[in-house]
Formats: C-alpha cells, structure tokens, sequence
C-alpha cells in the first residue's frame, strides 16, 4: 500500500476524551501521537485539527449569545492542540501550532507557505482556532485548510466507525456506508460532517475518510490507504 503524500487528519474532541468523556486521555493521546509520528517517519507530510467537543459544544450551550459560544469553542481547540502538538514533540516528532488569529506567543499566525515549510520539513503542522469565525464547525475549518494546503485527503478520526443511513445508536437496521459520494451525502440529509465542509470538499474535488479513532493503528492503515470505515469521494 503506498498510502498519500500530504494528509490532514481531523481529530474528534470527543474521542480524545475516551471514556471521561471530558478533557484529555493521556493514553489515547499518546497513541495518536505515535500514529502521526509514523506518519512522518513514512514521508508523509501531516497537518491535524482538533475539535474542541471534550471541552465545550457551542450549539448546546442554551441561550447563551452564538457569537460568544464559537469564540469559546475556538479556544477550546487551542488547548488540544497545544496538548497534543507537546504529546508529539515528547514522541520526538516536531509540532507547531497555527491559528487565524494572534495568541501571544503561544502559537503561530496561519500562513499557508509556513505550512507547508514545516510540513516539508518533516514538522507536523496543528491548525487551531478553527477558519477564526463563528457559524463554522471545526469540520469546515478542517476542509478549508486541507484546501489550501493542498492536501490529497481528509482523514476523519471520530468515536464512530464510518457512516451510516442513520445514527447506529437508535436505529439497529442502519446501514453503514463503505463508499459514498459528498453530493450523496448532502441529498440524504446525512449529519456525518458538516454541509459547509461538504460543499468545500466538493468545489476543490477534496476527498474524505472517516473511521473509528479506537480502531487499531487506524489514523497510519487508513493513511496508508487501507479500506476501513467509509470513504466520501467526489462525483465526476
């Protein structure tokens, strides 16, 4: 299997969580970090984004302003991939962390030739802070930088294992999907990643995985180009 040259791999926030459900678990962060490492290792160039659901979900948080929401949810992006990009730095593998907007000197400004710069240079690039804008999910800030960096897939790594007719856990008859098209995935109304990032993905012909981050080795077989979980091409 050859595998990609240039991924981006979307991390649940939730699924970094593992059984707490909230904040980190060490254990699974360790183990992404030593896939992404091998990644490296392999000659392929890795960008990440993180959710931020292990911390804060704007769309549930009541009657509180949206606009406020998303900027908490941005931050809460921050904060994993600062904790993941050290996890991978600890593994030996380096790790910068980029936002669309200015931190201090906690983080780096987007730069799309910096990117590129590190990922080229063997450095994993994290892109937090979501696109900087509320009324987008973390799945659209995903796309538009694996659009802009020319990125050859999206790597979905959820606390799911691929995607369904309908949700798996209230339905027993749901019908996984081993292959699905993104203007399929739209027509069927299905909640698998967000319709923004489906229409990005579809306008820059840009391809999405998505799989359990629990499965074995997962984020390096998928990458390498093994079948699991459910691949979103492009209609021609």
């Amino acid at each position: 299997m050859e595998g990609y040259s240039r991924v981006l791999v979307k991390l649940s926030g939730e699924a970094l969580a593992g059984e707490k459900q909230r904040g980190f678990d060490h254990a699974i962060i360790t183990s992404v970090a030593k896939q992404l490492k091998e990644l490296v290792l392999n000659g392929m160039q890795v960008a990440v984004v993180i959710g931020g659901g292990n911390f804060w979900r704007g769309r549930t948080s009541g009657d509180m302003d949206r606009v406020k929401a998303d900027q908490i949810g941005m931050l809460a992006t921050v904060m994993n991939a600062l904790y993941v990009a050290d996890v991978c730095r600890a593994e030996g593998v380096g790790a910068t962390v980029q936002t669309p907007f200015a931190i201090g000197n906690m983080t780096e400004l987007f730069s799309k030739e910096l990117a590129l710069s590190q990922m080229k240079s063997g450095n994993i690039v994290f892109f937090a802070g979501g696109t900087g804008h509320p009324f987008f999910s973390t799945d659209t800030g995903a796309a538009l930088r694996g659009c802009e960096i020319e990125a050859d897939v999206l790597l979905f790594a959820k606390n799911i294992d691929g995607v369904y007719s309908c949700d798996p856990k209230l339905n027993d008859n749901a019908q996984k999907y081993t292959n699905i098209s993104c203007q399929e995935l739209l027509r069927q109304n299905l909640k698998a990643i967000d319709a923004a990032a489906a229409t990005l993905c579809i306008d820059q012909k840009l391809p999405i995985i998505v799989f359990d981050l629990s499965a074995a080795n997962g984020i390096v077989r998928v990458a390498m180009g093994e079948q699991i979980g459910t691949t979103i091409y492009i209609e021609d």
